[in-house]
């Protein structure tokens, strides 16, 4: 087999395997979050909320630099994964302890005292990340996502398990608290338990300033996405009460499930196979054009379908308590289907080693984001949402015009490959809202609406003889053959 074969078979199976470990987890999570929801009140999830904004600000640069340097250089060996696992836990304690300090002055701007000891032990997640991300990187490396599937499918059935239970007990915040301090420690434990690489006791200053050089860039301009998408979280706690920022999250939660399973499933498998080819500008650009249609053509079906039954959704699941999260759900949905395209987009500039680039245009983008909330942010928490997804569809133009120059791929490519699949889904979304208007039991009518815009968005695939919908049944077909065999 030769070596672009090889890939190919690597990046299709760790696609899967990352698709099926995203899959079981959120599946998991999301099962345990709707029993959760049922017996915890909103303001409860919107504690949690705030103090997690703090908590993934604090993971982006313990962590976001140090998985993805590693990845990312073409001969890493234990030299320069034990320099950065390092370098990462003393960043990442030092992390801690600044959070630790803060908490009381945080809980006294959001005026509610719970949020400073639920800040301090969420903050253990912080160390346990950077380990973690090192982890991933030496799994990544070798496109190995089995072992993924393994890890997260442990952590998410304890973890779930544990928190159901200490909510079913009365321990209201505590029990949110438990499952994501469990859900972390397990993950990385089952990892290290599952994977060859240890520390060396070993460290190279020449190789951290190597590395560093990479990873600085890509932590800076991941800390800056991650701020400015926190901060319409950090507004809305602050203007207004616990309970609506509940409701936003809550809102993210539908969407930010299919995103994590499918999106950054091809994302997370998309980054190291591009960086096997980055020397290979003809093939970097069939990869990026692949993923990009694949993933229109599965997620804009699938958020647009929630957009149209996501009222029936709530109901069924979450009962009519929660009934207010409906409009978040429906205009964040659109907004995940803008960061798709987004994020394939600054996964092709960083598999080239140009994490400049991408921190570059952090400066363009983020102006205009501050605009358009702090514009919003005086009107409603569904007028916050709506700004920012003005913004997500004025940064897929944004970070898609590099890709004309470093890989050639053109405004006019990138629109003629993701307008087809998004234009079909939109519209048969419409049709299915319109016969949610009909009158019979909530569950029929749901599985209804569902039915309907499987069977017309499929059959529109077929009957065009969709490229997407085409090398996805070759994929599966591959993959049943070689079971088989």
């Amino acid at each position: 087999m030769s070596d672009r074969e090889n890939l190919k078979t690597k990046t299709i199976s760790g696609f899967f395997w990352k698709f099926g470990e995203r899959i079981l987890s959120q599946f998991i999570s999301f099962a345990v979050s709707i029993i959760l929801a049922r017996l915890l009140m909103p303001k409860e999830y919107g504690v949690i909320a705030i103090a997690m904004i703090f908590i993934t600000i604090s993971n982006v640069l313990a962590t976001s630099g140090l998985g993805t340097s590693l990845i990312q250089k073409k001969n890493a060996d234990n030299i320069d994964f034990s320099t950065m696992f390092y370098s990462g836990i003393i960043l990442s304690i030092f992390l801690y302890f600044i959070l630790y300090t803060a908490s009381p002055s945080i809980a006294r701007l959001y005026n509610n005292d719970q949020i400073s000891p639920v800040l301090r032990a969420l903050g253990i997640i912080i160390p346990i990340s950077a380990i973690n991300s090192i982890q991933q990187a030496a799994v990544s490396r070798k496109l190995d996502f089995k072992k993924f599937f393994y890890a997260t499918s442990v952590g998410s059935i304890v973890s779930g398990i544990i928190g159901v239970l200490l909510a079913y007990k009365g321990f209201g915040v505590w029990a949110l608290v438990a499952q994501q301090l469990s859900d972390n420690i397990i993950n990385t434990l089952t990892l290290n338990k599952i994977i060859k690489w240890r520390p060396s006791l070993v460290f190279s200053y020449q190789r951290f300033k190597e590395l560093f050089g990479f990873g600085i860039k890509f932590m800076f301009t991941n800390l800056i996405g991650t701020f400015f998408a926190q901060l319409k979280g950090l507004i809305i706690g602050a203007k207004y009460t616990e309970s609506d920022l509940a409701y936003y999250n809550r809102g993210e939660n539908f969407p930010g499930i299919l995103s994590n399973n499918i999106a950054n499933s091809i994302n997370a498998v998309l980054f190291p196979a591009l960086t096997k080819v980055q020397d290979d500008s003809d093939e970097l650009k069939k990869i990026v054009r692949r993923s990009m249609r694949t993933s229109c053509f599965i997620m804009c079906p699938l958020l647009f379908l929630l957009t149209a039954v996501s009222k029936e959704i709530v109901q069924i699941l979450l009962t009519d308590k929660w009934l207010l999260c409906v409009p978040f759900i429906q205009i964040i949905s659109i907004s995940y289907i803008f960061k798709i395209f987004s994020i394939t987009s600054i996964q092709s500039l960083n598999a080239i080693g140009r994490s400049d680039i991408p921190l570059k245009l952090e400066f363009i983008k983020k102006p205009i984001y501050l605009l358009l909330i702090l514009s919003s942010m005086w009107i409603s928490p569904i007028a916050i949402a709506v700004a920012n997804m003005v913004f997500d569809f004025i940064e897929v133009i944004i970070n898609a015009f590099p890709n004309k120059k470093y890989i050639y791929y053109t405004y006019k490519e990138q629109f003629l490959d993701v307008a087809p699949n998004f234009l079909i889904s939109a519209i048969i979304a419409f049709v299915v809202f319109l016969v949610g208007k009909i009158h019979i039991n909530i569950g029929l009518l749901l599985a209804i609406q569902v039915s309907l815009y499987l069977v017309l968005y499929i059959g529109y695939a077929y009957l065009t003889h969709s490229e997407s919908y085409t090398y996805i049944l070759n994929i599966a077909k591959d993959i049943i053959v070689k079971k088989k065999n």
